[in-house]
């Protein structure tokens, strides 16, 4: 009888016992993944995260591996010893599923590091600024990923519908300030609501989407646009998606201001007053999504101010022949580079002041590092702009300075947050420096 019942538990612990010893195996691989490429990217410099990016509590962490699953991208969290850890910063793109997935409340999304602070305009969970009836979604806020800020632009109108008069007198209930991914989402969620409302845009849809290279893969995982729901692609490039927002514009009939530039905001008694070039709007909220890229960040170089250098790329086929210089490391700087080195007869040099592409995703860091290594690019890392001339530009590589001629030169070393607007309006400007 005892042997009978010997041999009924064996029956179910021995297949017990394989499962445990394979589930093991697999989380010791894992973990040996994980700190190869942790170590790989540490010795290559790639430490600093680009944005929005998980701070993991080691304490709550049980491990089970929730965030990894739920990340959309590739080597951005492991497994080490047991717990989630950030083995790859540099790919982090603020998508914020980890810290949605994670069933213990491990996970913590902060702005900025120790080393490199972000300054981001302080917001509350509702999006209002400290200036009452004044809100901030998109990049401005530091969601600089397409379908974070799609998001917080809706989430935004559910705020704003609560503020005290809305639908009421003789007020617009909104003035939406941009049309971007925020912006725009922000505007059908508006008309969805039947909210009286204005979107005041001064270039085009899209906003600072508009202004990336032709081709550029800009959304990774579907939307929810109100008014129009689920999109049905998941990988799409600039053009197709401002092509898809050309149409959702006309089928919904939404209207939006073109070509005018917003003035000022002022908070008065009863109202918020929006001055632009043509009109004066009173209203009761203000949706600020302008981006953070409307002000470029300059070289600060003598010749700057040559027609010859500009901040965004427009077409590659423009520079065909030509000797180009590309400065900045991010993945606008990389992909401009390898685009324009793609044209016949052109010789083009990125030039980066840091020791490593530290802000670009793997994917186009192992594009230039082909291209250079071909001979199709020339890059120059931990060098710096000194002047630039007619036909010449001086540059320091890693304290030898070396002249090389030159026909364009494209800036894209990002853009100054417009902070002399928003203290203009009021609000206040934080730091962030690993803090939420």
């Amino acid at each position: 009888m005892m042997r009978l019942t010997l041999q009924s538990s064996l029956v179910y612990l021995v297949p017990a016992f394989l499962v445990w010893v394979w589930y093991l195996a697999r989380r010791k691989r894992l973990e040996i993944r994980s700190l190869a490429h942790r170590d790989k990217e540490r010795e290559a410099g790639l430490i600093e995260p680009s944005s929005l990016h998980p701070i993991i509590d080691p304490v709550q962490c049980v491990g089970c591996k929730a965030c990894i699953s739920a990340c959309p991208e590739k080597n951005v969290l492991g497994m080490i010893q047991g717990k989630a850890e950030l083995i790859g910063p540099t790919h982090c793109i603020g998508h914020g599923s980890c810290k949605v997935s994670c069933p213990m409340g491990a996970i913590t999304l902060v702005f900025g590091t120790e080393k490199r602070g972000v300054d981001i305009p302080l917001v509350k969970p509702s999006f209002e600024t400290n200036i009452p009836g004044v809100f901030i979604a998109g990049e401005l806020g530091g969601m600089g990923l397409i379908r974070n800020a799609v998001t917080q632009g809706k989430q935004a109108v559910d705020s704003i519908r609560k503020l005290e008069g809305i639908g009421k007198g003789d007020l617009l209930d909104l003035v939406v300030i941009g049309a971007g991914p925020a912006g725009f989402s922000a505007s059908l969620a508006a008309m969805e609501h039947k909210l009286r409302s204005v979107t005041l845009e001064q270039e085009t849809l899209g906003g600072t989407v508009s202004h990336y290279p032709r081709g550029k893969v800009v959304m990774t995982s579907p939307v929810i646009l109100p008014l129009f729901g689920k999109t049905t692609f998941k990988e799409t490039t600039k053009e197709a998606l401002l092509e898809f927002w050309e149409d959702v514009e006309k089928k919904t009939n939404v209207k939006i201001n073109y070509s005018e530039r917003v003035e000022s905001v002022t908070r008065r008694e009863n109202f918020i007053e929006v001055k632009t070039q043509r009109a004066t709007y009173k209203t009761r909220g203000v949706l600020l999504s302008i981006g953070r890229r409307g002000t470029p960040r300059k070289l600060g170089v003598p010749g700057e101010d040559l027609s010859k250098v500009v901040y965004r790329l427009i077409d590659p086929e423009q520079y065909r022949g030509q000797h180009v210089l590309v400065v900045g490391g991010g993945d606008s700087a990389l992909e401009a580079a390898t685009s324009i080195a793609e044209e016949k007869g052109t010789t083009v040099t990125l030039s980066y002041r840091s020791e490593s592409f530290s802000r670009a995703k793997q994917k186009n860091r192992d594009t230039v590092a082909r291209m250079d290594e071909e001979g199709r690019l020339n890059v120059l890392m931990e060098s710096n702009v000194k002047s630039i001339t007619k036909d010449k530009v001086k540059i320091d590589n890693a304290g030898e300075v070396q002249e090389i001629s030159n026909d364009a030169i494209l800036v894209c070393a990002g853009g100054i947050l417009p902070t002399p607007f928003l203290k203009e309006i009021g609000i206040t400007v934080e730091t962030k420096h690993g803090t939420e």
